[in-house]
């Protein structure tokens, strides 16, 4: 089978290029924002297009409802006796300020290889390669099974797809996952992750008296909540080094190995390459080597200040003391880091520090981590070479995919990360972008790896 698989591998993929291109630019023209209530029903037009696609490569496929968003689940069974492997991805996205953009951004644009537009890239375009070469597997004979699942509410953390889980638990039985939704560390790199951070995510409040008041009639004398608050901030963490203060903080942190570190710096990581990506002045000073730089995104634990709100925020200055604020923030999580435990810590150590400041939890995923090795890792690992020519780095990612840890609770069975993006995609951020190298290289990769697990 081998030889006449991949004989015509090449010729299909450049073949199947404008067709690819098309569904991108369906998808990408749909604004499924799933944290946008005013969104509900472009979210429906994505899934029952995604079903409309799936249901083109001869697959059964449906859009299963859910209290929230819902699940597009699809399958092609070749064998009862074939091996199973289920492929996540998911097609909503986050929001785009238009001012921010170089054009608008749910409106695919073609450049060249470059395909520009929310979505391209996280993870319409991942999903769609990941299709492609499912086609091209079938078509050819590749003794496995195929199931797809597609989730709409990745974007915020997921809150409905433990419960879809649980009560498709028989339906969505599988011997691997397979998740197309990570980042290489540079392009010309292949990057295979093992492990993702999780997240407690919580709101600090603290209201000081009944509403807005005059400076000069209560300044020195009332109490400042957006002061106090900063204070509060202040001694939980070090904003030079990001050295967490709250005692315990650390204690469970699973520290990353000689060979796990070795692995993150072979990943084609430097400094200057990342501060370029993400447009970054300069990193924190504590940070002197790669190795340093890498354990800080992907193997050690963080606690960051997202926004605070409160006062007057417009021109100019408007000398009132602010009756309430609020400071958004979130810690990233590591292996056998749990939020719960996490949460506990940060309530109890900012009650010490003022009392009338509330802690209000917010969304929390669990940490993952996966096999460094093994048979699925090998088959990563031969899959990433053969379609891109040099040996993966085997890295962790630094944020969450809430729904991995669901799949790894509930259905048990090994996963696998094969993802496709690049820093300077723009995972989250203006003028996100896909290409057509990372597609080609992409239906390749996934071609070869349902080859390789087929034969597990």
């Amino acid at each position: 089978m081998t030889d006449s698989l991949y004989k015509n591998l090449n010729a299909y993929i450049n073949n199947s290029r404008a067709e690819f291109e098309a569904k991108l630019e369906t998808l990408v023209n749909i604004p499924s924002i799933s944290m946008d209530p005013e969104r509900k029903g472009d979210i429906q037009r994505c899934a029952d297009t995604a079903v409309e696609f799936l249901k083109g490569i001869g697959a059964k496929a449906e859009a299963i409802p859910t209290k929230g968003n819902p699940v597009v689940v699809g399958e092609i069974i070749t064998d009862p006796k074939n091996p199973t492997v289920s492929i996540y991805n998911h097609m909503d996205v986050q929001p785009a300020d238009a001012s921010e953009w170089n054009k608008a951004p749910f409106t695919f644009d073609k450049v060249g290889d470059r395909y520009e537009g929310r979505g391209t890239t996280d993870d319409k375009g991942p999903g769609l390669t990941a299709l492609f070469a499912v086609k091209y597997a079938m078509d050819h004979g590749v003794p496995i099974n195929v199931k797809f699942i597609w989730e709409l509410e990745e974007e915020i953390g997921s809150p409905n797809f433990e419960s879809f889980v649980k009560a498709n638990k028989n339906r969505l039985k599988t011997d691997s996952v397979l998740v197309s939704d990570t980042i290489w560390i540079a392009r010309g790199k292949p990057a295979v992750p093992y492990g993702l951070r999780g997240l407690q995510a919580i709101t600090l409040t603290l209201e000081t008296h009944a509403k807005d008041i005059h400076s000069g009639l209560v300044g020195g004398a009332a109490r400042n909540p957006i002061g106090e608050l900063c204070d509060v901030v202040a001694k939980c963490y070090d904003a030079n080094t990001g050295k967490v203060k709250i005692k315990g903080f650390y204690d469970d942190v699973r520290k990353a190995t000689k060979a796990e570190i070795g692995s993150f710096v072979n990943s084609g990581f430097t400094s200057k390459g990342f501060k370029k990506a993400h447009e970054i002045k300069s990193l924190r000073p504590n940070l002197k080597s790669e190795g340093d730089v890498l354990q800080a995104i992907m193997s050690l634990p963080t606690f960051e200040l997202h926004g605070i709100v409160g006062g007057y925020s417009g021109p100019g200055v408007k000398t009132i003391v602010p009756h309430k604020a609020e400071a958004k923030i979130s810690m990233r999580l590591v292996p056998n880091q749990s939020p719960a435990k996490i949460l506990k810590l940060v309530k109890d150590f900012i009650k010490q520090i003022n009392p009338d400041v509330k802690v209000n939890a917010e969304h929390a995923l669990e940490p993952f981590l996966g096999e460094f090795g093994g048979p699925y890792a090998d088959a990563a690992r031969t899959a990433m070479k053969f379609a891109f020519g040099k040996d993966p780095a085997f890295t962790r990612e630094g944020g969450s995919i809430g729904a991995v840890v669901t799949m790894q609770n509930h259905l048990k069975c090994p996963i696998s990360f094969l993802g496709l993006s690049l820093p300077e995609h723009g995972y989250h951020a203006k003028n996100e972008n896909y290409d057509w190298g990372q597609t080609s290289g992409g239906i390749k990769m996934f071609v070869k790896y349902f080859e390789e697990i087929a034969r597990l």
